[in-house]
């Protein structure tokens, strides 16, 4: 591996790690206000994490508030376990460049690539859920989608029917690998 390529990967590595931590603490952040705001003080939701009011919501059904935050922190959460896997890839050197096409990173990209569909999924039920959550309650206060951050189900899908398209390719390149190396 050249120097360029070295220097590129441990970039990729710190930025995994930078990503990963942030998710964690999102993810953490959010279980411990929904924690809160469902069992020891309601007026907590006012001051959710990233600063969402979802005091009114609140108020105005539990259970929907319920369902909302569950599917934040659920996406939080998958998003969180996405960039585990990814650091985890660099950490245990699963990543190798001198002969790629190995089942250990085929395998990889299958479970990336589900793990990507699945979050870009549960964004869309909560985009979907928040969209009826708005027609059903008529002057309530509920923050936009983009105010909560989780608007990007359409990019997700996207990106996991990509990964998903990159793993058949890398299957192929694996099975021509071993009837290469069978043959010589």
């Amino acid at each position: 591996m050249n120097q360029k390529t070295d220097f590129l990967f441990k970039v990729l590595n710190v930025l995994s790690w930078g990503i990963f931590i942030g998710l964690c603490i999102e993810s953490g952040g959010l279980i411990v206000n929904a924690f809160v705001s469902i069992f020891i003080n309601p007026v907590a939701s006012s001051k959710f994490w990233g600063g969402l009011n979802l005091y009114d919501l609140y108020k105005f059904n539990q259970n929907y508030f319920i369902a909302i935050v569950t599917l934040m922190i659920i996406v939080s959460v998958l998003k969180s376990i996405l960039f585990y896997w990814i650091v985890n890839l660099f950490h245990k050197k699963k990543l190798n460049l001198s002969s790629p096409f190995n089942n250990t990173l085929g395998r990889y990209i299958f479970k990336l690539s589900y793990m990507v569909f699945g979050i870009g999924l549960f964004t869309y039920c909560l985009n979907q859920f928040s969209h009826s959550l708005k027609i059903k309650s008529n002057g309530l206060f509920f923050p936009s989608i983009q105010n909560i951050k989780f608007e990007d189900a359409d990019v997700w899908i996207f990106m996991g029917v990509i990964l998903l398209i990159f793993a058949m390719i890398f299957k192929k390149g694996i099975e021509i690998q071993t009837e290469n190396d069978l043959t010589v």
